[in-house]
């Protein structure tokens, strides 16, 4: 990228450059910003191979994909590179054209990628195949060296979770219980939901506590804070008498029920001198 950015004037390269940054630090947390960020980069450089392919890739991550697949056609013109055609087939996908990703699978350029481009490929024609409801398909599009595998490689929790999902999808349950565990050995960094899907197969449900933290507090705005305390005194009798206890002593009314509003009696220093004065004086 930076080889063809010296192509460029230098103040336009560190502008472009500084937009390309901002695409390739949002484009996962931020699809729409990353998107904004590269129509600049795309408005400033469109003769760039590295911007038309950014500009490409954002417009995939907010799921544009006929603009994907234009910049992509682009990119793959400017630079006469193969390692875009796996995910030109999925935009493909994308504008509910299966079968154009289908033929692209048997296309020459597939025997050009590297391993990783291959596997991809073939995530993308699985993908196709159960578009078309071909579930089967899909299943023997996966079957393949690199599943078979008990190497990790960049690829394999997907290529697994993927395999998984197909297997569940055609009702095949305990198999796919199989293969979404063998996905969670290989998925270190947590990329795929396989322990959320195997828990699922096993009838584990998860609560959300922050929900039911958040469901707590609301319903403690709306008690009156009068009641709040009288239960929490309540509970602390509870919890410091039992009645079953042969020295349990019940409070008097009048300490359990006493309330922090009730009125207190404030004797002034100066009133209770002249109280003593006037007893003295009768005495």
């Amino acid at each position: 990228m930076r080889q063809e950015l010296l192509s460029l004037p230098k103040g336009l390269a560190e502008e472009v450059s500084k937009n390309l940054v901002m695409v390739a630090r949002l484009i996962d947390e931020d699809p729409e910003q990353a998107y904004a960020y590269s129509r600049i980069a795309l408005r400033l450089a469109s003769r760039v191979a590295a911007v038309r392919e950014a500009a490409g890739f954002a417009a995939y991550a907010t799921q544009k994909y006929s603009e994907a697949l234009a910049e992509f056609r682009a990119a793959k013109r400017m630079t006469g590179s193969v390692e875009l055609w796996p995910v030109m087939a999925d935009c493909e996908r994308g504008l509910g054209r299966p079968e154009r990703a289908l033929a692209m699978a048997g296309e020459p350029e597939v025997q050009k990628l590297d391993k990783a481009g291959q596997v991809e490929m073939r995530l993308v024609a699985a993908g196709a195949r159960r578009d078309q409801g071909q579930l089967e398909a899909a299943i023997v599009t996966l079957q393949s060296p690199e599943l078979a595998s008990s190497s990790v490689q960049p690829w394999t929790a997907r290529l697994r979770y993927a395999y998984a999902d197909a297997l569940l999808a055609a009702g095949r349950e305990d198999e796919a219980r199989e293969w979404f565990g063998k996905t969670l050995e290989a998925d270190k960094e947590g990329a795929t939901d396989a322990s959320d899907r195997l828990a699922e197969l096993d009838g584990v449900e998860f609560l959300d506590a922050a929900v039911d933290i958040a469901d707590e507090d609301d319903e403690d705005e709306d008690q009156d804070p009068a009641e709040v305390a009288a239960a929490e005194r309540a509970s602390d009798v509870a919890e410091y008498y039992d009645e079953d206890d042969e020295e349990y002593e019940p409070l008097e009314e009048s300490e359990a029920d006493f309330d922090v509003t009730d009125e207190v009696a404030v004797v002034d220093d100066d009133d209770e001198g002249d109280d003593e004065d006037a007893d003295q004086g009768k005495a």
